[in-house]
């Protein structure tokens, strides 16, 4: 890296990391909440007796969510904070987030969230300035171990 480099020797020891795994269970509440805040009036998200209806028997979360921890951070923010402990600059910025489905997500759901930040790089803007970013993979298993979801996430940090 040249001596104008972002990346220190901590955010080095974080390529390839995988963090400790967040576990919790999906609340139907939180389900509500979050079809509320995004205006999605789709019953399976916010109506129990239509939800136990149809063939998922119980409310399931709208594409991109999987309920919030309980107890600690989001992988998220637990991505963010490794950052900021590894010697991160001080601007973070959320770069873009792909999600691949695999299963849907039901209310009582307990799922458990790995995060493994994949990749850390600089590349120089437009404007010369080095920008780095942190690639992350978080994958959500079911208790039974099928994998619900993965989200790829890319983090912009100047």
């Amino acid at each position: 890296m040249a001596e104008n480099s972002l990346i220190t020797e901590g955010l080095k020891k974080l390529r390839g990391m995988t963090l400790e795994p967040i576990i919790f269970k999906v609340e139907e509440g939180a389900i509500k909440r979050y079809a509320e805040a995004i205006a999605d009036p789709n019953p399976l998200y916010n109506d129990e007796e239509y939800a136990r209806k149809s063939s998922y028997g119980k409310l399931i979360c709208p594409p991109g969510f999987a309920g919030w921890p309980t107890r600690g951070k989001m992988p998220y923010f637990r991505i963010v904070d490794a950052l900021r402990a590894a010697g991160a600059p001080a601007r973070i910025l959320d770069g873009s987030t792909d999600y691949e489905f695999f299963e849907p997500i039901v209310a009582g759901d307990v799922l458990t969230a790995t995060v493994t930040i994949t990749d850390i790089h600089e590349k120089e803007s437009r404007s010369g300035r080095i920008m780095m970013y942190t690639l992350s993979e978080t994958t959500y298993a079911k208790e039974n171990g099928d994998i619900a979801l993965k989200q790829w996430a890319t983090f912009i940090s100047y």
